[in-house]
Formats: C-alpha cells, sequence, structure tokens
C-alpha cells in the first residue's frame, strides 16, 4: 500500500492560502450590520471593509470587502470565520498573535500591516 502522505509537498499550507485567497470565505456585505469600518494599508495601498452583525451579545454574521494582498485578504477570510459565534465583549480581546497563529505561515516584518489590517478594522469598528 503506497503512503500517499509523502508524496504531500512541504508548502502544501500555501497553496492552502493561494486557494482561500482564490475564493475567500465571507467576502461580501451585509445588509443593516451593527458595525462596519473601513482601514487601509497607506504603505501597499490594502483596503479593507469588515461588517459585523451582532444579536443577543453575539457576532451572529462577519462579511469583508476590499482589495488587497494575498496576506490581507486571507486573514480577513480567517478574521471574519473566527469572529462569528463569539460574544460581543470578547473579540475586543483577540490579538496580533491570535491573527498570526490563524495564518498558520511565516509573516514577514515588511507584510505584518497586510496580514493585521482586518484586526484593526475590526476593534476600529466596535469602538465607533
Amino acid at each position: 500500500m503506497k503512503d500517499n502522505h509523502a508524496e504531500i509537498p512541504k508548502d502544501m499550507y500555501k497553496d492552502h492560502v493561494l486557494e482561500l485567497y482564490k475564493s475567500p470565505r465571507n467576502l461580501g456585505t451585509l445588509k443593516k450590520p451593527t458595525y462596519e469600518h473601513t482601514e487601509q494599508n497607506s504603505i501597499c495601498g490594502d483596503e479593507i471593509t469588515i461588517q459585523l452583525l451582532i444579536k443577543g451579545g453575539k457576532v451572529q454574521d462577519a462579511k469583508f470587502s476590499g482589495s488587497g494582498c494575498v496576506i490581507s485578504i486571507v486573514s480577513s477570510s480567517m478574521l471574519m470565520d473566527k469572529l462569528k459565534g463569539m460574544p460581543l465583549k470578547e473579540i475586543n480581546k483577540l490579538t496580533k498573535k491570535d491573527l498570526l497563529d490563524l495564518l498558520k505561515i511565516k509573516v514577514t516584518p515588511a507584510r505584518i500591516k497586510c496580514a493585521l489590517l482586518s484586526l484593526k478594522a475590526m476593534k476600529n469598528a466596535i469602538k465607533e
């Protein structure tokens, strides 16, 4: 019996990230968001808008829209997944490390602002 796992390339997760960039989850807009905020990365031009729908003190739905590099789009998609079902008071406790752990790839210092753009947008949205 052949071991199929031996054939898996070491950079398979990077391929997964690229696939998520091509077909991001949670991309779109909500009809009546409770919170909405747009952030821009002035260094590279990435722009992400996040929208949250809160019901019963929890995130019922989360969407993002905008344009950006692979890292900013994928981190936005993954963050929206993580937010769904979370209590509103807990989402502000999410940290840089939490988001970078979701990505599971090394993010260079030059790309860290791209990776954290959606987190910054989310935190600013719930402050407003």
